[in-house]
């Protein structure tokens, strides 16, 4: 689907562009949901809090230990209750139940049906330029660090729709800074170009004072049309 990475690889400036009724993505303990046939199929009023949230992080909802909605002790009842101070959303009971207008025919809520899950969130980003030696231009890039040379070539296939058709260079850092052909089944720092981000900003310098710039060369052109 539109959107989607072949990875399953996000950052989170791709997840928030998801932010439509039609086209809702949620973040949730590390994993990228897509909850848009959800909410189509259930009453506006309690997709409301997943939307207005959409494109967002919602982990904070949830306990991290048991993958479940957090909750508190009811005041009245006694009883352990779900903590929804956003109002109550998709597949939780009302507080008086049971009652026999509430559709409870669910396998799973929600957040445990793995139907909704497409991916992951990027632990780390990195930022990157990918300058095409033969037209001298530079395409700027934020990739997980999580994905190979291979996964990010997708990336800038969508600028360049013969992005196949190159040869893929850097330099390495952590190997006496020798510049040589990426091994595209292989992450970044893989193929020795490290993520300095964290020394720059150890040095009170910016965390992009430096972003690693690949090489592509041009070979002949066999990408089909």
């Amino acid at each position: 689907m539109e959107g989607r990475n072949r990875s399953g690889w996000y950052t989170a400036q791709e997840v928030r562009q998801h932010c439509l009724p039609s086209d809702c993505w949620l973040i949730l303990l590390g994993h990228v949901l897509d909850v848009s046939p959800l909410l189509a199929s259930n009453p506006p009023h309690l997709a409301q809090p997943l939307l207005l949230e959409a494109g967002e992080d919602i982990s904070h909802w949830f306990d991290p230990a048991t993958g479940d909605i957090k909750t508190y002790i009811h005041p009245i009842t006694k009883l352990p209750t779900f903590s929804t101070p956003q109002g109550r959303f998709i597949h939780i009971p009302p507080p008086d139940c049971p009652r026999t207008d509430w559709d409870c025919s669910y396998e799973l809520p929600w957040w445990k049906d793995k139907q909704y899950i497409i991916g992951r969130l990027s632990e780390k980003t990195r930022l990157i330029r990918i300058k095409n030696v033969l037209t001298g231009l530079e395409a700027p890039l934020e990739v997980p660090s999580e994905e190979t040379i291979r996964e990010i070539l997708e990336r800038y296939a969508k600028r360049n729709s013969h992005a196949q058709s190159y040869t893929w260079k850097g330099i390495s850092t952590t190997h006496d800074k020798i510049f040589s052909d990426l091994n595209m089944d292989k992450t970044l720092a893989e193929n020795g170009i490290s993520d300095e981000s964290n020394l720059f900003m150890s040095l009170g310098l910016a965390s992009n004072h430096h972003i690693p710039v690949i090489h592509v060369y041009f070979n002949d052109d066999l990408t089909p049309l």
